[in-house]
């Protein structure tokens, strides 16, 4: 009897640790997240060598492929072109076939759609082809995604319709964005910081970095149900850069954390979200939830503010030196 009644006590025992156990894990959303990064061969390519463009690359990719994170990278191909190292950059861009990633196009040379016209983006577009088809043919694959820079769909909605149109005839399903934390802003004053051995910097743009994209990751998540109704399969817009490069691991855990696991561009855009109404225009670009919040008639409140200092660290940059 006495050890029936400890056995009982046992059992009442585990009982109680299980139960929170459980309700913790039920409390874990499960999120889904495509990640997409943009202005290959790499964002400060014009002021970086081949040799360190590949080495940047290959540091990015060996953590993506590792951690078995499908991604497509989108390329602007007059990056390509610096005299005496135009097979060395090409090579490193073959590197994220060969990895198993693949390659879109985000025009030859960044035109935004709402500053150059329709005429001259649609000629940027086909000029920006010409290698990325070429490498995807290598691997048996086609080119089949487009991103626009800056997120610049046009300014009135005649343009963007057009441009749409125009996109769908050569092939090309058009690359949203739903999370998007400005890694470009801190990659500027990150890259500087590396340059001339301030660690100190570095630590703490890499911890802002990753704070802010959370508080972003948070604040996109609350848009997303306020304005359709549920969290849809997201996509995540980062750049080609020695942040990335160096410290994308640390994001992916941010997401884990999260609850996101990491998806195809196409499953992603299988989300019925990516069908919904869209009439949004403007002279700046955005994120797709503000495109269908502000469609319908509820724009966004609230958004993380961005860090001033890291702004004001990145415009002294390239303020004219006396």
């Amino acid at each position: 009897m006495k050890t029936l009644s400890i056995f009982l006590a046992v059992i009442c025992v585990l009982c109680v640790i299980a139960v929170p156990v459980s309700s913790k894990a039920a409390a874990q959303p499960t999120r889904a997240v495509a990640i997409t990064i943009d202005d290959l061969p790499a964002g400060s390519a014009n002021s970086m060598s081949a040799a360190t463009i590949t080495e940047m690359t290959a540091k990015l990719l060996n953590t993506l492929r590792d951690q078995k994170v499908p991604v497509v990278g989108f390329v602007n191909e007059k990056k390509l072109y610096k005299f005496g190292e135009v097979d060395e950059r090409i090579k490193a861009l073959r590197m994220w076939l060969d990895y198993g990633f693949e390659l879109g196009n985000h025009t030859f040379s960044h035109s935004s759609l709402n500053q150059v016209g329709l005429q001259a983006w649609e000629d940027d577009i086909v000029q920006g082809e010409s290698v990325t088809r070429l490498l995807l043919a290598e691997h048996n694959m086609k080119l089949r995604y487009f991103r626009h820079p800056f997120l610049d769909t046009g300014r009135d909605l005649q343009t963007r319709r057009q441009a749409e149109a125009f996109l769908v005839a050569r092939g090309y399903r058009i690359a949203p964005v739903t999370l998007d934390a400005w890694d470009w802003m801190y990659a500027g004053v990150y890259e500087d910081a590396r340059k001339r051995g301030d660690t100190a910097l570095q630590d703490e743009l890499t911890h802002s970095y990753l704070s802010y994209s959370d508080q972003v990751f948070a604040y996109s998540e609350q848009l997303s149900k306020q304005t359709i109704g549920y969290e849809p399969k997201q996509i995540l817009l980062l750049h080609g850069n020695q942040l990335e490069a160096d410290h994308i691991g640390e994001l992916l855990e941010v997401m884990r954390k999260r609850g996101y696991h990491f998806i195809t561009l196409a499953d992603a855009l299988s989300d019925q979200a990516y069908s919904l109404p869209d009439t949004f225009v403007g002279e700046e670009g955005t994120g797709w939830l503000d495109h269908w919040a502000i469609t319908l008639g509820k724009p966004p409140q609230g958004a993380p503010v961005f860090p001033q200092w890291v702004i004001d660290r990145s415009k002294a940059l390239h303020q004219p030196q006396p």
